[in-house]
């Protein structure tokens, strides 16, 4: 059994926790789950959701059911397994400041020391393997330093430690205080697995972390298409990749600040790829509510072949967005216990460069899925027992 706890029970969590149990019942065929089809040491039933948190005071103490039920509007069935898991309060630390959202977290009725041992406290309860930072996208600098980090905890600079950082922090004095391993999954922009600082924690207490910024659409068709131009020698002139969508994250990419986290992943991909750079504007671009989850994305590239000729390539889709980076999640969760069970520690290029749009440690280069999907399968084949 792998024991997983939620961080922000927005839609991919819904859609995580409602597939997963929609799995188990039998119901539902794995398809958008990478690896759903190979022989891994864990197979998507030993998943079992055992905690969830949130900042929004319209979830918590609610359950997962009762989010899940409104956020999905009932266009798919919801276990009632869901109805026994509870939405607790969580770390806020202002990720949601800018937004209309009735938000509270658990820092703000006692100081961040206190939240942070109560998450301890009811995570020794808990015994999570894996924890899955999922929460809107926040504005956040990497540490870079061990000591800042550490200080920056030690005196509760609410203005200095996003809730990523503070979550991830709480899960290394979890594991100090139990002796328990676990893992620690961020989705989001902010730099963990890219900031030496975390990833120093994390290999000092024998601690995973995976990131960053999960990669699920335009993203990694976007560096598909720039290997398959690069492998054949055709120079490309410019690219031009935008979203818009109406889910709460695209909300929050109206902010400035964040937006500029979202691109920074998303831009990544482009020297790296190629070799060198071209002018791109890839970036999430827009929030219109009516396109909900389901989200615009358009791509548009111009190269020159033989004879020094200009071809293009035009793509335009509509595509579900949470329910898309969901299915990745239920093979990060397996990947990273079994990566615990060989006892590897820090973050793991291998998993992270298949599955993020910013792939730790820093430093690393994004490559192609392609490429990425057959040096994950070696990855996994080194695990094998």
């Amino acid at each position: 059994m792998i024991k997983t706890v939620l961080l922000g029970q927005g839609m991919v969590a819904d859609h995580l926790a409602v597939g997963i149990e929609r799995i188990k019942m039998g119901e539902l065929e794995p398809y958008g789950i990478p690896l759903a089809n190979k022989n891994l040491k864990y197979s998507i039933e030993d998943i079992e959701i055992v905690g969830s948190y949130d900042v929004n005071v319209e979830k918590i103490g609610r359950t997962i059911y009762d989010v899940a039920e409104r956020e999905l509007e009932s266009r798919i069935n919801i276990p009632l397994k869901l109805k026994d898991i509870e939405v607790l309060r969580g770390l806020h630390l202002g990720s949601l400041r800018g937004l209309k959202v009735n938000a509270e977290g658990l820092e703000e009725k006692k100081s961040l020391r206190e939240a942070i041992n109560e998450l301890v406290d009811q995570w020794r309860k808990m015994k999570p393997d894996v924890i899955i930072n999922v929460i809107t996208t926040e504005y956040g600098e990497p540490f870079r330093d061990l000591k800042l980090l550490e200080n920056a905890v030690k005196k509760e600079d609410a203005e200095r430690l996003t809730a990523s950082q503070a979550y991830a922090y709480a899960l290394s004095k979890y594991s100090e205080e139990t002796g328990r391993r676990a893992a620690f999954i961020n989705v989001i922009p902010t730099p963990l697995a890219n900031d030496e600082a975390i990833v120093k924690l994390y290999e000092k207490k024998k601690l995973i972390i995976l990131g960053d910024d999960g990669a699920t659409g335009a993203t990694p068709l976007t560096s598909d298409l720039l290997e398959h131009l690069a492998e054949r020698n055709r120079k490309v002139e410019f690219i031009v990749q935008f979203n818009i969508g109406g889910n709460m994250d695209f909300l929050a990419l109206t902010i400035p600040k964040k937006n500029l986290m979202k691109e920074a992943t998303k831009s990544s991909i482009v020297k790296d790829v190629l070799g060198y750079d071209t002018p791109h504007y890839i970036k999430p671009t827009g929030f219109l509510k009516p396109l909900g989850d389901r989200k615009f994305v358009s791509l548009h590239m111009e190269y020159r072949t033989f004879n020094n000729l200009k071809d293009e390539i035009y793509v335009n889709l509509r595509m579900n967005d949470s329910p898309a980076l969901a299915g990745n999640l239920v093979d990060l969760i397996r990947l990273a216990k079994i990566a615990l069970d060989k006892h590897a520690c820090g973050t793991i290029y291998p998993i992270n460069a298949f599955f993020m749009k910013k792939p730790g440690p820093k430093g690393s280069k994004s490559i192609s899925k392609i490429i990425a999907y057959q040096k994950l399968l070696e990855w996994i084949e080194t695990m094998r027992d």
